[in-house]
C-alpha cells in the first residue's frame, strides 16, 4: 500500500502545482477571478487531503480523507469543463489538465477500494 500512497502523493503534489499555475494564468492573463478561485480551492484540496491522510487516526479516517480528495478531483474536473466552455482555457489545456485529473481519480479509487476490501467493507 505504501507504494501506491507514494505514487498518489507525487501525482497530487504535481497536480496541485499545475492548479496554482493555472490560477495565476487565469487571474493575470485572462482576468478571470470567480471560476479560477473555485478551481484553486478544489484542485489544491486534492493534495491537501492526500497529505492529511498520512496522519489519519484510523483506517476509516484514512479512507475518509482519500474519499474527500476523490470528491475534490471530481469537482475540479467540473470547473475545468466550465473554464473550457467559457473559452478561458483551450481544448489542449483542458485535455492536459483533465488527463492528469483522471489519473488521480483512478489511483484514488483503486487505493480506496483495495483498503475497503482488506477491511471487509465491501
Amino acid at each position: 500500500m505504501k507504494k501506491y500512497y507514494s505514487i498518489i502523493r507525487q501525482k497530487a503534489d504535481a497536480y496541485t502545482n499545475r492548479i496554482i499555475r493555472l490560477y495565476k494564468y487565469l487571474t493575470e492573463q485572462k482576468r478571470e477571478y470567480i471560476l479560477s478561485k473555485q478551481i484553486l480551492r478544489s484542485g489544491t484540496s486534492i493534495g491537501a487531503n492526500v497529505v492529511e491522510s498520512q496522519n489519519a487516526q484510523s483506517p476509516a479516517d484514512w479512507i475518509n480523507k482519500l474519499n474527500i480528495a476523490l470528491k475534490e478531483a471530481d469537482e475540479t474536473r467540473f470547473w475545468l469543463e466550465k473554464l473550457c466552455v467559457g473559452n478561458y482555457i483551450t481544448k489542449y489545456q483542458f485535455d492536459s489538465m483533465t488527463e492528469d485529473n483522471d489519473e488521480i481519480i483512478k489511483i484514488l479509487t483503486s487505493i480506496i477500494k483495495t483498503k475497503k476490501l482488506k477491511l471487509g467493507l465491501y
